[in-house]
C-alpha cells in the first residue's frame, strides 16, 4: 500500500483566552500541519516533527487543554492521496501568494525605472524586499513535504526578480557613474 506515516494530533483547548488557542494553531501551521478538521491535524512523521509536537503538547497542557499524538497511516491509497492533496494545496496557496508578491516586486522596480529613480536608497530598499522574498520561499519550500505543483514556477519567478534587481542595479551604477 504505502510507506507514508503521519503523526496525528488531536487536541482541545479552552476557548478563552483565545490567544493561547491561536498561538497553538499558528505554531502547528508554521510546522506545515494540515488540519483534517478542528483540533485534528497531521504532519509527516519525522524526528523533528515528533520533538516539536511534544513541545506543542506541553503548550496545550499549560493552556489547560488536552491532546493525543498518534502515529498513523492511511487505510488505502485513495485516503493517502486525499491527505497528500491537502498538503499540496496548502503549499500551492502559499506559492500563489509568493508569486503575487513577485509581481508586486517587479512592478515596483519597473515603476522606479519608468520614473528614472536611480538611487542607492531605492536599490537598497528593493534589495531588502528581494531578501524577504528569498527568505519566504525558503520557508515555503521547507514545508513542501510532497512537492507542490507551483514550486518550480515560484522558483522561476524568484530568479526573475533577482534578474530584475540586477538590471536595476546596473542602471543605478550607470546613472551614478560607478561600475561594479
Amino acid at each position: 500500500m504505502t510507506d507514508i506515516t503521519w503523526l496525528l494530533l488531536t487536541y482541545k483547548v479552552p476557548a478563552e483566552p483565545s490567544a493561547k488557542r491561536i498561538a497553538i494553531w499558528r505554531r502547528l501551521k508554521g510546522m506545515g500541519a494540515v488540519y483534517l478538521q478542528n483540533g485534528v491535524c497531521v504532519l509527516p512523521k519525522t524526528d523533528d516533527h515528533i520533538r516539536r509536537l511534544k513541545m506543542v503538547e506541553n503548550d496545550i497542557m499549560k493552556a489547560e487543554g488536552e491532546c493525543v499524538i498518534l502515529e498513523t497511516i492511511a487505510l488505502d491509497r485513495a485516503q493517502e492521496e486525499k491527505v497528500v492533496a491537502r498538503f499540496k494545496a496548502d503549499r500551492d496557496d502559499a506559492y500563489e501568494e509568493f508569486i503575487d508578491k513577485c509581481d508586486d516586486f517587479e512592478r515596483e522596480v519597473a515603476k522606479e525605472i519608468t520614473a528614472g529613480h536611480y538611487s542607492y536608497a531605492e536599490l537598497e530598499e528593493n534589495d531588502v524586499d528581494l531578501k524577504k522574498l528569498q527568505g519566504w520561499i525558503e520557508k515555503i519550500a521547507k514545508l513542501d513535504f510532497y512537492g507542490g505543483a507551483r514550486a518550480e514556477e515560484a522558483q522561476a519567478r524568484l530568479k526573475g526578480c533577482e534578474a530584475v534587481l540586477d538590471d536595476y542595479a546596473r542602471r543605478v551604477f550607470d546613472a551614478t557613474g560607478e561600475h561594479g
